[in-house]
């Protein structure tokens, strides 16, 4: 073992800053601690080095996920190659009305729900009418007062003429005076003159007669036209008026509309306006009906365009609609060639032509499934417009990689830059 530091002490003893140690003597290493402070720094740059070499292979400072743009497997018709134009919009009928009473009061009676089918003229529902039956049995006594003051006035009529008729004979042969011939002629002007005012009140009476019907018939609520209850308003008990301006109250019974009038009212740009012209046939598929095409025709382009979305209404009517056709819902129009024949046939899945590829001699496409696509091999069909029929392979809403690249296998990690 080294020796101790041997400590001298100064002749005097009691002067302690003789006191001191001997470094330079041997066994004596000041660097002896040294090494452990290197092998400390050394494994934190180890331990770190791993880390980074670690995150390098994981990937997680590079992403090796190639970015590609997708789109969703669909139906198309035989027709689409014929298509100049595609819009979208919403079925409306062109006509419609909420139906309401002229009349105020509670309501009483209501004989329709939504989807009742109702006749122009039939009853729909019944406001409370004791107040206005009331008044026209009035109205109608009051005429039968009428005419009875007719019958009365034409005896006084009929008595005035006879006499009258007789004075005037006497006064001719100057029989009587002329005082007496004066008081029979006024008699008989005034008996003409009561029974005119008697048909007068008939005539007034009838009229009261009428208005108080009238009244009577405003308290029924009936169908405008033929067509379909949409909507129920207001319920029994509820209080209708004309406007429904009073609080609790209801102006409208039931909405509802002519479904023979539905038609799809599509917004078109103004930019493409001039490729749309009355009578050009289109094709149009619902969204609640996607396996259906109707045929259709342009029925009127709405002159005005719509400044905040640079459009212009253009209103496609149905040529084969069906029951499953409602207001309101949405709809895709495509508008053909002037000469196009619409087809008949039933709608075909396709996929845009750019999402097919060849891999192997076969024809595939890359289906999307979270973040990595498969490789789907496909059997193709008939062009469909810039789309082409797959038969085999793929599925309605299904999405597919467009314009895969070559780099593209099964399995790829993919990013989806854009969808449509």
């Amino acid at each position: 073992m080294p020796e101790s530091p041997k400590i001298e002490q100064a002749v005097n003893g009691s002067d302690l800053s003789s006191l001191r140690i001997h470094r330079g003597e041997p066994g004596i290493s000041p660097k002896k601690a040294l090494p452990r402070k290197k092998i400390l720094l050394l494994s934190l740059a180890a331990v770190a080095a791993c880390a980074v070499i670690a995150f390098l292979l994981l990937g997680g400072g590079v992403s090796s996920a190639e970015t590609v743009e997708t789109t969703e497997v669909s139906l198309a018709s035989a027709s689409q190659a014929n298509a100049v134009l595609t819009a979208s919009g919403y079925v409306v009928a062109q006509r419609k009305a909420s139906v309401a009473s002229k009349g105020t009061g509670r309501l009483e009676f209501l004989a329709v729900e939504e989807g009742d089918h109702v006749n122009k003229g039939s009853i729909i529902g019944r406001l409370e009418s004791s107040d206005v039956e009331a008044v026209l049995g009035q109205a109608k006594a009051a005429l039968e007062v009428a005419r009875a003051g007719v019958a009365q006035a034409q005896a006084e009529y009929d008595d005035a003429q006879s006499n009258y008729e007789r004075q005037k004979s006497l006064f001719t042969q100057k029989l009587i005076s002329q005082a007496d011939y004066d008081a029979t002629n006024a008699r008989y002007q005034k008996a003409i003159a009561g029974l005119v005012s008697a048909k007068a009140s008939v005539a007034q009476a009838e009229a009261g007669v009428k208005a108080a019907e009238v009244n009577v018939e405003n308290t029924y609520i009936r169908a405008p036209f033929d067509g379909v209850v949409l909507t129920k308003d207001a319920n029994v008990g509820e209080v209708i008026t004309p406007f429904g301006a009073a609080s609790g109250s209801r102006g409208a019974v039931v909405t509802m509309a002519d479904m023979s009038s539905l038609q799809v009212e599509a917004d078109v740009s103004e930019s493409y306006i001039e490729k749309i012209h009355t009578g050009q046939p289109c094709e149009i598929t619902l969204d609640a009906v996607p396996d259906k095409q109707y045929k259709g025709v342009v029925h009127k382009i709405v002159p005005t365009a719509d400044r905040a979305k640079a459009t212009v209404l253009t209103k496609v009517e149905f040529l084969n609609r069906d029951e499953r056709v409602l207001p309101e819902m949405s709809a895709k129009v495509l508008f053909l060639n002037k000469d196009a024949k619409q087809s008949d046939d039933a709608l075909k899945i396709s996929a845009p032509a750019s999402a097919i590829t060849t891999r192997g001699g076969k024809k595939v496409v890359f289906v999307l499934h979270g973040e990595t696509v498969s490789m789907v091999p496909v059997t193709l069909g008939t062009l469909l417009g810039s789309s082409v029929e797959v038969k085999e392979g793929l599925s309605v809403g299904e999405r597919v990689v467009l314009h895969p690249s070559e780099k593209l296998t099964n399995g790829s990690r993919v990013e989806t830059a854009k969808q449509r």
